[in-house]
């Protein structure tokens, strides 16, 4: 079994395709940790404030695979992928840290996920991950979220609702 952290976000009903999304990730992977979801700007596009959060699970794909689950989990929650890249979306769900592995392609896969330089990846991923190493930078999550220009921001945690 591998251990991955994943980064969710949504800008169109978000409390409603995050909440499916953690009950889809529980049905197939079993117990997950999940942290905060925060209310974050968009960025790179103009949009609605996306709510993002981190989760992470055990899992027995391979990246390849689990990246190809989490495409259908996004496809199912209505993922339109003939709308420029960064635009408003229902589900987006990154593998963000697989392990220790650093891996480019096939495709957008890349892990770690250079997104986790901005804090809508990690300051939910810091609040499950402190501890874990950046397998590039060989920091912990934490250490590199404390030298973040963020850090002292406060970002709204948004209440999704309760489990299915």
């Amino acid at each position: 079994m591998a251990r991955a952290y994943l980064s969710l976000g949504s800008n169109i009903e978000p409390c409603t395709h995050l909440r499916a999304a953690l009950d889809e990730l529980r049905a197939r992977f079993g117990h997950i940790v999940v942290s905060p979801a925060y209310l974050m700007p968009a960025l790179g596009m103009t949009g609605a404030d996306f709510v993002n959060l981190a989760a992470r699970i055990d899992t027995d794909l391979a990246p390849g695979e689990l990246n190809d689950w989490l495409h259908a989990l996004e496809d199912r929650h209505g993922r339109r992928r003939d709308v420029p890249r960064w635009s408003s979306r229902t589900l987006d769900v990154d593998i963000v840290l697989y392990d220790d592995l650093v891996l480019t392609g096939p495709g957008h896969l890349e892990i770690p996920r250079g997104e986790l330089r901005h804090a809508f990846v990690l300051k939910p991923l810091v609040d499950i991950a402190a501890d874990v190493r950046h397998p590039v930078e060989g920091e912990t999550l934490g250490a590199l979220w404390r030298r973040h220009a963020e850090h002292d921001r406060v970002f709204e945690i948004v209440a999704l609702p309760p489990a299915s």
